[in-house]
């Protein structure tokens, strides 16, 4: 009988916790590390030898903000992350878990935002959810043949649905009464004592509901007021649990609540991650602001991140069908009509082309788009000779506003006009100061949701290669080891899960990659059936990267193939509760 399951051997050998790397050679023993190694292990005690020479071996990446809460139930391999190194996943991100709610609430506070139909998440729902307590919903996980390990947040969105409904929770003069805020409460510190990681909650009103019943109400977390929200803070305060918000952009001093809430002075500090550090087009003074707030926060005790993208912020459009059309009045009236005909009566209205001229001219209100369709590329359109170029040269070309450039093909060929624009971390020496910054968390991947546009799966790659073209130019930002170390190590401690590391008896997350993959372009487009669901949906390709993955000592990736059992068989990801 062999010693080992698995011998990696000689790779450069990365233990997570930011450590100077060394080559060495690693031995996978009942899921876990059995033994790191100076000196090549005899191969006849494995029985499987992974060479790893020229290659980097890593802890497995943690990806800290993902949409998978529909996808796990029906697709639980979740091999579009797995097959980028990822190995732990965390759900339940902006208010949206799927707990509490009962199952058309669930789908209808989820599928508008995330962009994934309700006529194939609703029926998933519909059929699979016997659970309505966080202890239940851990307990289905646990049955799951998950492919990553799985953490989670409780959504406060879904608490307040549980437990008000999704009328009263969406009504604005309506506030929970003292029978209902103790029962969020009970459900909160079950779901704390359950292993959840603490609580999800939003400010931002773009995100709206989907459905019949409450259509285009913002999401239920909404219309808490801020004294629902600290009550609930104050069981995650007591615990030493993390609340991860979004702040409301239009209005930017919103985000003092959420900073005053984790500040330490006097009181025990609330871990707080919010969405997100953006070097924006729209609006240069984001970032720096955010950079100084975080800093202030923590000085005063505070033990605040912000949510950082290491990567060009790109967003995918289909016709008008985008919510970066949510911030103005215009917007949100064309993407609040449901029916295609009514909205393209509304988007051949002059006076509503007025409106919207007046809005895309206010440059100095607060905005996450630049408002520039200059900056904006036709991809697709039944108009071939337009691909590839910009609105703006189009309508000088025939003579029109640019506004009415678009309403008109937007009239004209619906969703089969495809755009696409980088509304921010353009600037690349920004970005590289911004991943340097120690109140950040580099995450905010939004993996599993918006089929149509750019989840960003491979983050952890894209971290690696702005810092691997740093070494290259001969100005190194940080080591590779802090790197790795920002992926894995840190966001397991911060976050308070055991994950992150590949040390002698830690569990067998590890990654083998080969450096020299990350010089392609990790941005490219890329297509692929969603599992599950049938439908197509936009995902990252990077072959040439990562060659295997193993997931608590079982391979899920091989030879850069996704392992025809992940997802099938009990063995791979488990549910992992906040220490």
């Amino acid at each position: 009988m062999a010693t080992y399951d698995i011998v990696i051997q000689g790779g450069r050998y990365f233990d997570g916790t930011g450590a100077p790397a060394a080559i060495r050679s690693l031995a996978v023993k009942d899921g876990k590390v059995a033994l790191v190694s100076a000196t090549p292990i005899d191969e006849g005690l494995a029985n499987r030898v992974i060479q790893a020479h020229g290659k980097w071996v890593t802890p497995g990446f943690i990806d800290s903000h993902t949409h998978y809460d529909a996808e796990l139930i029906v697709a639980p391999s979740l091999s579009e992350s797995v097959r980028h190194g990822v190995t732990t996943v965390l759900v339940g991100s902006c208010s949206l878990s799927m707990v509490c709610s009962e199952p058309e609430d669930a789908s209808d506070i989820f599928t508008r935002v995330e962009t994934v139909p309700r006529d194939k998440v609703l029926p998933i729902l519909r059929q699979h959810k016997t659970w309505n307590t966080p202890q239940q919903w851990v307990d289905f996980i646990r049955q799951q043949p998950m492919g990553p390990n799985v953490v989670s947040f409780l959504g406060h969105s879904d608490l307040r649905v549980g437990v008000m409904g999704l009328h009263r929770a969406t009504d604005r003069n309506v506030q929970p009464s003292a029978a209902e805020m103790q029962a969020m409460e009970n459900v909160m510190e079950q779901a704390l004592d359950a292993g959840f990681l603490g609580l999800s909650t939003m400010c931002l009103k773009w995100d709206k509901i989907d459905g019949d019943r409450e259509w285009s109400k913002s999401l239920p977390s909404t219309y808490a007021r801020w004294g629902e929200v600290r009550r609930l803070n104050n069981l995650l305060r007591k615990r030493g649990r993390v609340h991860q918000g979004a702040p409301n952009a239009a209005n930017p001093l919103q985000v003092l609540q959420y900073l005053g809430q984790a500040m330490g002075v006097l009181r025990k500090p609330l871990k707080t991650t919010l969405i997100s550090m953006l070097d924006l087009k729209g609006n240069r003074t984001i970032a720096p602001m955010a950079r100084l707030s975080a800093w202030f926060t923590n000085l005063l005790g505070g033990d605040f991140r912000w949510q950082l993208l290491p990567t060009p912020f790109m967003i995918y459009a289909d016709g008008i069908d985008v919510v970066l059309f949510e911030e103005f009045g215009a917007g949100e009236m064309a993407l609040d009509l449901k029916d295609a005909v009514a909205r393209n009566a509304l988007l051949k209205d002059e006076n509503y082309r007025r409106t919207f001229r007046k809005f895309y001219a206010q440059k100095l209100s607060p905005r996450v788009w630049q408002r520039d369709f200059g900056d904006a590329v036709i991809l697709g359109c039944p108009e071939q000779q337009l691909i590839g170029r910009n609105f703006a040269d189009v309508a000088l070309e025939r003579g029109l506003h640019v506004v009415d450039l678009f309403l008109d093909m937007v009239v004209a060929h619906g969703t089969q006009l495809r755009w696409f624009t980088v509304i921010g971390n353009h600037r690349k020496d920004v970005l590289r100061k911004m991943v340097c910054n120690p109140n950040t968390l580099i995450t905010f991947s939004d993996a599993g949701a918006h089929l149509r546009n750019m989840a960003f799966y491979n983050l952890p790659l894209r971290l690696l290669k702005l810092v691997q073209e740093s070494h290259g130019e001969g100005r190194p930002i940080m080591p590779i080891e802090q790197a790795i170390h920002r992926l894995t190590g840190e966001q397991a401690d911060w976050l308070g899960i055991d994950a992150g590391r590949i040390r002698e008896g830690d569990r067998a997350d590890i990654v083998v990659l080969d450096p020299r993959g990350l010089q392609q372009d990790l941005e490219r487009e890329n297509w692929d059936t969603m599992q599950g669901f049938d439908i197509p949906r936009m995902v990252c390709r990077n072959p040439g990267c990562v060659s295997h993955v193993l997931i608590n000592g079982r391979l899920a990736v091989d030879d850069e193939q996704v392992v025809p059992e992940l997802g099938q068989a009990q063995g791979f990801g488990r549910f992992l509760a906040a220490r």
